[in-house]
């Protein structure tokens, strides 16, 4: 008898895991359908994949890839924009646009080692919290909320400081602080999943809280997960060049858009190109993940505490 009401259960339960990946198969399929009859939408695609073209081929496609280093041109200083230099040269005569093309590729880089580091670490504390629940789930939602507390870049110019500033710390620094978005993200969703039927009827079969976690809810989190992921990028970049403005990201001679924004204010009004075009690549890039992430959060009809 027993035997025979565990199958009744496994049989549910697949039945009731199979409805609920049918109906995301058609949320995506309905959304994708708005995301291509949306024009902002694909307007920040388009902005995003563009930049992510230029920066991988950045070499390739700059008319002056080795003024992305310590390469000086003294008779081109302070050159304007014009036909052999669009965005003009530097203090030291290298190619403003080839700069800013490198530069894209350290911002970049910025965003997919921050999210990289701080998106899986925050996503496990908010599953464990948001499923376990009881004194767990308050230590690691009071940490969380003493994070928040405090502005982002704040924090990470507090973290940057406190190490010789280089490129790879100021990641570290950002990725410290940035988990704790996705963390609250994913602890009020696995709160609000992990009372629905089909969890209930994995836990009566006998599903240990691992195997529910992953099969379960986390897919259920993926698509506000990855919405979230995709407007945060924008912002992991500007408080990337915000570390870099003030000395403690990027430095020379490496091309940080933060950077060349920096040594050009000193060069104000005369020569705005040097601070006009860095400050334009970084808007450019950030409009253009908000309009893909506000795209793909109608695309797959998310809404969540956090996004």
């Amino acid at each position: 008898m027993s035997s025979k009401v565990n199958g009744d259960l496994e049989q549910k339960e697949l039945k009731v895991t199979s409805t609920k990946w049918m109906e995301l198969k058609n949320r995506i399929g309905r959304g994708w359908f708005r995301f291509r009859k949306n024009p902002i939408s694909l307007v920040g695609g388009g902005m995003v994949l563009l930049v992510i073209i230029l920066a991988v081929f950045a070499p390739y496609v700059t008319p002056f890839p080795t003024h992305a280093g310590k390469v000086t041109n003294f008779e081109k200083i302070f050159q304007p924009p014009g036909k052999e230099h669009w965005f003009g040269t530097d203090e030291v005569g290298r190619d403003v646009f080839s700069r800013v093309i490198f530069g894209y590729r350290i911002s970049l880089l910025m965003a997919l080692v921050v999210l990289g580091i701080s998106v899986p670490f925050g996503v496990a504390l908010g599953l464990i919290a948001g499923y376990v629940g009881g004194i767990v789930e308050t230590i690691i939602m009071r940490i969380t909320d003493v994070f928040l507390s405090l502005p982002a870049l704040v924090m990470a110019l507090a973290i940057g400081a406190a190490f010789t500033p280089t490129i790879g710390k100021a990641m570290l620094a950002v990725s410290a602080i940035w988990w704790t978005w996705h963390c609250r993200l994913v602890h009020s969703l696995t709160r609000s999943i992990k009372t629905e039927d089909f969890v209930l009827a994995s836990q009566i079969c006998g599903d240990s809280p691992l195997r529910i976690i992953f099969k379960d809810i986390l897919p259920n989190c993926a698509s506000a997960i990855l919405v979230k992921i995709t407007l945060d990028a924008g912002f992991v970049i500007l408080v990337g060049a915000g570390l870099s403005f003030l000395g403690l990201g990027v430095q020379p001679p490496k091309p940080g858009l933060g950077t060349m924004i920096a040594y050009g204010a000193a060069h104000l009004p005369t020569q705005w190109w040097l601070t006009v075009f860095p400050s334009l690549a970084i808007f450019f890039l950030i409009f253009g993940f908000n309009l893909l992430g506000d795209g793909l959060r109608d695309m797959l009809d998310v809404e969540g505490e956090g996004i």
